[in-house]
């Protein structure tokens, strides 16, 4: 792997203008309720936490007892997520976890992609990153897609692994793009509307960072078995991190980093993809810890097509001394609304949000669409890789975001020390996972616990429990924990107060 590759994501992120926001807070009062600073339950294993996966592989140079960067999708009453297994330290994993519940994420199956890797057994490749799952209604077909790692050879941009037997076995990976030889952030959607023109079209996007990150595109119409030559949008745009989303009118919208947070689109099954608008500057601060974060975008789609992308963004703390989680939202990918501050806690507070995960009911939409967003964070911004507490947070809104419910932590701090290591920093993923089955919300995300010597104690967990209640109300399913009782009021982008110079961005996470 090349330095290229490894230092893709921050090629874009170090040209970002940071900006400095000053904003007073009206109508959120934290003294009637607990803040989120209090002290999640000492365990990061509650008792609500179920266990999907762990990682059975020992060989070098895997980190042993390491899987992170989730990602799942919901069908029916089936999930099927997926998830690096041995974390190797310079880029990818030993391979490609799945783990499948056809029973609401109550009951979970897991093993590991076959005919991808060496570690694995079965496979010509020495590792493999950047899972994505999909689902193909119309062939019947669930896809993993992934990114091959060679060490001596040319790779495909993107793998993907098919099963046509509800996501329980796995065919040997198909090549997208056999040509290339740099490949890095790949994602992977089917178009699953049955009244969509291009019902069954399945949309992968990636990016080249031998050609400085260049935006690229392939387009299978039969359940992925076959895939289209590589396509760049209009004007050869450049980015990383972008998640294809389809609508119910079969138009294909797709939120990336740019130099900014942008938007790119197809609205002819895929043929061309049009150039990316801006949605808004990104404006973030390094967090602390050490830990691999940044602000890529995650993006969701609700049942009558209106786009959600949500990321981490300073814009709204005085000095931007620490990350919300903040989103955006459009209907046709081109004009989008002002960037509006998710109100996890009070904007005087020290916590530090990132790496969020969106998911939103399909069955719902507009005002009153059921939207639960999976996070990372801090309860204290200002701390060190022997100091920080790393728990999971979740919050949600059953009103398409007038207002919120009270966030819950799902997992005890986590130590920072527990994680493994990357090119870029302690890892728990680029991403996490928030699904919707038949109505419940669902998270996918990676807990550690403390080393067993020098083996670690990572895994792949979901939470039971939780729901989406209504709005402005505490959740009150048994073991959720409520840390902030929320106002309805929300904040939104504000003009623009000062500058940060870009040297204040710490280039150290990777795409891989």
């Amino acid at each position: 792997m090349t330095k290229n590759m490894a230092d893709a994501l921050w090629r874009v992120v170090s040209g970002f203008l940071v900006t400095v926001f000053v904003l007073a807070f009206a109508g959120c009062s934290s003294s009637s309720s607990p803040s989120l600073t209090q002290t999640p339950p000492v365990n990061p294993i509650g008792p609500n936490l179920t266990q999907v996966s762990s990682d059975p592989y020992s060989v070098a140079p895997g980190q042993h007892a390491t899987e992170v960067e989730p990602h799942a999708v919901a069908n029916g009453s089936t999930v099927v997520a997926a998830f690096q297994t041995g974390r190797i330290a310079p880029g990818g994993a030993t391979d490609i976890g799945w783990a499948t519940s056809t029973d609401g994420g109550t009951t979970w199956s897991h093993g590991f992609l076959p005919g991808l890797t060496t570690g694995e057994g079965t496979g010509p490749y020495d590792a493999a990153s950047d899972p994505a799952v999909a689902y193909d209604a119309k062939h019947g077909v669930w896809m993993i897609a992934s990114l091959p790692l060679s060490n001596t050879s040319q790779t495909p941009a993107v793998a993907v692994s098919r099963s046509t037997d509800g996501g329980f076995t796995w065919q040997n990976p198909v090549s997208v793009e056999p040509t290339a030889v740099s490949s890095d952030k790949n994602w992977i959607v089917c178009d699953s509307w049955a009244a969509s023109p291009h019902y069954g079209n399945c949309y992968m996007e990636w990016d080249d960072p031998n050609s400085g990150d260049l935006i690229l595109m392939s387009t299978s119409a039969d359940g992925g078995l076959t895939w289209g030559g590589a396509t760049p949008t209009i004007g050869f745009a450049h980015g990383i991190g972008g998640q294809p989303l389809v609508q119910p009118n079969g138009t294909v919208v797709v939120p990336i980093l740019t130099s900014a947070m942008s938007a790119f689109s197809s609205s002819d099954g895929g043929a061309s993809w049009t150039t990316p608008v801006t949605i808004a500057d990104v404006q973030v601060h390094g967090d602390a810890g050490g830990i691999r974060s940044g602000p890529l975008p995650s993006a969701a789609v609700d049942g009558a097509g209106m786009v959600w992308v949500v990321w981490e963004d300073c814009r709204f703390r005085s000095s931007c001394s620490t990350n919300d989680l903040v989103y955006s939202t459009s209907t046709d990918g081109v004009t989008w609304s002002a960037v509006t501050r998710i109100p996890i806690d009070d904007i005087t507070s020290t916590v530090d949000h990132f790496i969020p995960g969106i998911g939103i009911d399909s069955a719902t939409s507009g005002a009153s669409a059921h939207v639960a967003i999976h996070y990372y964070y801090y309860s204290q911004s200002a701390c060190t890789v022997s100091t920080c507490q790393l728990i999971v947070g979740y919050i949600s809104s059953a009103n398409g975001g007038t207002t919120w419910n009270s966030p819950v932590a799902i997992t005890g701090p986590m130590q920072i020390g527990w994680l493994p290591n990357s090119q870029n920093g302690l890892m728990v993923g680029d991403y996490i996972a928030t699904v919707f089955n038949n109505g419940v919300p669902h998270g996918v995300f990676a807990v550690a616990t403390a080393n067993s010597g020098t083996m670690f104690n990572e895994a792949m967990y979901t939470g039971q429990g939780l729901t989406v209640a209504k709005a402005g109300r505490q959740l009150s399913s048994a073991g959720d924990r409520p840390l902030h009782k929320l106002s309805d009021k929300i904040e939104r982008e504000r003009p623009e107060k000062g500058v940060i110079p870009p040297s204040r961005h710490k280039a150290r996470r990777s795409a891989k």
